[in-house]
């Protein structure tokens, strides 16, 4: 579903926002067809990956409603039957899985598995030609997102 562009614009947008208002503070992302991996800090990370999530959520919903894409939309319908009733629509995964990180080993060794990610599943050879990924900054170029890198 995020392979589509005005899709994954949603959450990229959503990402620029939490950082620029210094809510999470970036540090590395990547975003795949159907989930995304960041790392980042904040000061209550848990309510702000809820929020991000559920903005999102509503957001890529209104949008499938808007292009008329009822297949999509019977599809993520499907996803949250029975997880809670009064919510019609499940986009995410119930919860998140954070790792803490707890030494600069580890964070350097999360930020290559996420850029990674696209290498892994075949979609390209390099983690710096996947455009929704913030690789390309650790190589020193601009990318959709605004990070903190850290070298």
């Amino acid at each position: 579903m995020l392979n589509r562009p005005h899709l994954a614009d949603i959450i990229l947008d959503s990402l620029k926002f939490v950082h620029c208002q210094q809510r999470i503070i970036l540090h590395a992302y990547v975003l795949m067809e159907n989930h995304f991996h960041l790392v980042g800090s904040a000061d209550h990370f848990s309510d702000e990956m809820r929020k991000l999530k559920s903005f999102t959520a509503r957001m890529i919903v209104e949008r499938l409603k808007k292009d008329d894409d009822w297949a999509t939309l019977a599809k993520i319908k499907a996803n949250g039957q029975g997880t809670k009733p009064d919510q019609e629509y499940q986009v995410w995964e119930e919860g998140y899985h954070p790792k803490a990180i707890t030494d600069e080993t580890t964070f350097l060794q999360k930020i290559e598995y996420i850029h990674n990610n696209p290498v892994r599943r075949g979609y390209v050879d390099m983690p710096e030609h996947w455009r929704y990924s913030s690789a390309r900054q650790y190589m020193g170029s601009d990318g959709l997102v605004p990070i903190e890198v850290i070298v």
